[in-house]
């Protein structure tokens, strides 16, 4: 590869890295390009590592002849991950302080290496395992490197050059992997901890203190039976896997029903179905409930059959308008909702106690549903504490499919 093949690859990673061009096409585009300048690849594999509730990074692959490969999202660095980590030649340089190794595709290296084993084959000779290493200051999650690794089929290996090349090359993909990957670090943070809608929002730049905007929406409040009881009885190492498994249902099913998840107040989960149809809205909060109903019953044999804690569900829906947006000090916000209809939703699903039904819906959640109230059936008139004025309440119709 010459001087100027190389300072424009270079410089056409910088320019990709400005477009935003993702991490897929950033690495195909580099590779053919590479290639036709001279650098005889044959393979090169990127390791990402981020900051997700579930997985520790991803790895993206490109073949020489195939193109990318689907990417694959890796899990913690545990059990048999361990192992297979620490039998690499990244795990070799983290300890040792180095940045590159150039590893000969033969049997000996295989046996120390097992990398390298699935390269014979296509006929590797030589693999290159970099790791491009960012300043401690700037470390969030796990992102403190970029672990690469390159293959050719050259007799011999790499050249000198190309070794040179790669390293060059790196420096700039790095400092562009960064940048993408905080960007979905940022996503995956406010989404998992504001909700997709709110952290939605708030990328978007709606972040200023007491900018809220007025909506219309289905809100839904639900917590779970005899939670505490169960808590106070439950060992303190049972408790966290009890709620992850009742709330990943509840979580999910509202999800699936093209709702947003606002709070979770430890057994409790505030949502709500906002959209253009309010009876749209609505439609969709019931389907959630049906789906959550149905499968915290299923979760709670499952539990019960191992002996574990399980419970079942109280659930209120309500419709209303409310202020969505950011409401707090200017040290410490919060991206919720307010307004009467959030305290009553709460105070509905707090009936269910005392009228043992699984889901109990107001009044106004049921002529919202604009022809839909037929699936549901009263359960009598009654006044919410803190609530001027009596209503009648609803719950699910078990007889109308």
């Amino acid at each position: 590869m010459t001087p100027q093949a190389l300072a424009g690859l270079v410089g056409w990673i910088s320019e990709a890295g400005l477009s935003s061009t993702d991490e897929t096409k950033l690495l195909k585009g580099l590779c053919l390009r590479a290639r036709d300048a001279g650098l005889a690849i044959n393979r090169v594999n990127l390791f990402v590592d981020t900051l997700h509730p579930i997985h520790e990074g991803r790895v993206f692959r490109w073949r020489d002849g195939e193109g990318m490969i689907p990417p694959i999202d890796y899990g913690p660095t545990e059990g048999e991950n361990l192992a297979r980590w620490q039998r690499t030649p990244f795990f070799h340089m983290i300890n040792t302080g180095g940045t590159l190794m150039r590893i000969a595709v033969n049997a000996e290296n295989n046996a120390r290496f097992p990398i390298a084993t699935d390269m014979v084959d296509d006929g590797a000779t030589e693999y290159v395992a970099c790791i491009t290493r960012f300043g401690a200051a700037d470390v969030i999650g796990g992102l403190d490197c970029i672990y690469s690794g390159w293959s050719t089929q050259r007799p011999g290996g790499f050249t000198a050059s190309e070794v040179e090349a790669i390293t060059q090359l790196l420096p700039p993909l790095a400092m562009v992997l960064k940048a993408r990957v905080l960007t979905g670090i940022a996503r995956t943070l406010v989404e998992t901890y504001l909700g997709r809608d709110a952290g939605r929002r708030v990328l978007e730049g709606r972040i200023a203190r007491g900018a809220v905007e007025r909506i219309s929406t289905a809100l839904w409040f639900s917590d779970l039976r005899d939670f505490t009881r169960i808590a106070d009885a439950a060992r303190p190492d049972e408790l966290i896997p009890f709620l992850d498994d009742h709330v990943e249902v509840v979580i999910s099913a509202i999800h699936q029903a093209g709702g947003d998840v606002l709070k979770l107040m430890g057994d409790g989960v505030l949502a709500i179905f906002a959209g253009a149809d309010l009876a749209d809205a609505c439609g969709g909060a019931l389907e959630a409930a049906a789906r959550a109903t149905g499968e915290v019953a299923a979760l709670r044999g499952r539990r019960s059959s191992a002996g574990l804690p399980a419970t079942s569900l109280y659930l209120g829906l309500h419709v209303g308008d409310v202020f969505f947006g950011n409401v707090g000090s200017r040290d410490r916000l919060d991206f919720t909702v307010i307004g009467p209809a959030v305290n009553e939703v709460s105070r509905i699903a707090a009936m269910c106690r005392s009228l043992d039904q699984p889901i109990l819906i107001s009044s106004a959640f049921a002529e919202a549903l604009n022809g839909g109230a037929d699936r549901l059936v009263s359960v009598g008139r009654y006044a919410l504490r803190g609530v001027g004025g009596a209503q009648h309440l609803y719950t699910v119709d078990s007889t109308n499919g």
